[in-house]
């Protein structure tokens, strides 16, 4: 029935619509796949001058690369990545555990829980938590949390001292691996509720609305309808986030003390991280510094691209799940 109807040229209608989509299907086809090639392409240029720019200084390392803690590229070329990349995976999945709880809790009260006259101006405020300048992070950090955990540090000291993560001789507080992780937490959690928040939002109301007419509370349903539906795109906010705190430079640069040694002992003047070291360094660095300093740049790509890859791995072991939770 449909082909018989005719347009005022006499066409077919049908005929006209298909061919019109045909034609606007094939650019932007084109278009698509000339974005994703760019984008393989931009990393891969990115991958290409670090290597270049790093094996020179590689070559003229007279120490393991990877295993060696000492950091003296200019002087007496001895230089190694371990304690950076230790300080910068440690800090970061700090940052993950104190930052992801929060943010879930928030996403969930503002898509569930508040009401529509404080939800908005709630998610706006979150929102703009993201486009903060970092620096502003970190001068906060330096002037106003750095003293205020000084007290809860060395009572967590005292108290779990047992613990790894809390024990510690001598100097407690101060420029810590804690304060720089807290800010980094800080710095996160508003990308990760954000995302949060819009997948929670997407869940299946007609779920949603069958297990409250079970019989269901509001935590039972969210429990049963929402997070089942929302984990993977709770895993990837936290993967996002985890990324970011990796490469934060400025704001931890002004709070971690710059040591180059690997404990976990977090509320002592032990912390450091290969964006920090790079924006410390970079300006007094000399040939061979700078060559070491793009190394441990080259370090931080793989490392982000690892954990992307291990985001998007379990995210695709979870689509099954995530579908029949939809």
């Amino acid at each position: 029935m449909a082909t018989n109807v005719r347009t005022r040229d006499g066409g077919p209608a049908t005929s006209r619509s298909a061919s019109r989509r045909s034609r606007g299907e094939a650019p932007f086809r084109y278009l698509s796949t000339a974005a994703g090639v760019a984008l393989l392409a931009i990393m891969a240029a990115i991958a290409v001058f670090l290597i270049s720019e790093a094996i020179p200084a590689l070559r003229a390392n007279e120490a393991n690369f990877f295993s060696e803690l000492t950091w003296e590229p200019n002087s007496s070329r001895e230089f190694g990545i371990a304690a950076l990349a230790f300080g910068t995976v440690l800090s970061s999945l700090l940052a993950l555990v104190i930052a992801t709880p929060i943010a879930v809790g928030v996403a969930l009260f503002i898509s569930h829980y508040a009401p529509r006259r404080l939800a908005a101006p709630l998610g706006y405020l979150i929102d703009l938590l993201a486009a903060v300048p970092s620096v502003v992070y970190g001068l906060w950090g330096v002037a106003f949390l750095v003293p205020l955990l000084r007290t809860p540090s060395q009572w967590l000291n005292e108290t779990f001292g047992w613990f790894p993560l809390f024990g510690g001789d001598g100097i407690i507080g101060g420029k810590t691996m804690l304060a720089g992780s807290v800010v980094l937490a800080i710095m996160i959690l508003p990308i990760i509720a954000a995302i949060s928040r819009e997948v929670f939002l997407q869940a299946p109301k007609m779920n949603e609305e069958a297990a409250l007419a079970l019989g269901a509370t509001r935590w039972e349903m969210i429990r049963m309808a929402v997070l089942p539906f929302g984990r993977p795109g709770v895993i990837s906010a936290a993967m996002l986030g985890l990324g970011r705190a990796m490469g934060e430079t400025i704001a931890v640069a002004l709070i971690f003390p710059a040591t180059f040694d690997i404990t976990f002992q977090i509320l002592t003047p032990h912390a450091n991280s290969i964006a920090a070291n790079i924006a410390n360094g970079f300006g007094e660095a000399n040939d061979i510094g700078r060559g070491a300093l793009i190394a441990s740049g080259l370090v931080l790509f793989v490392i982000t691209l690892l954990v992307n890859m291990a985001a998007r791995f379990v995210i695709n072991r979870r689509k099954e799940y995530a579908r029949t939770g939809a």
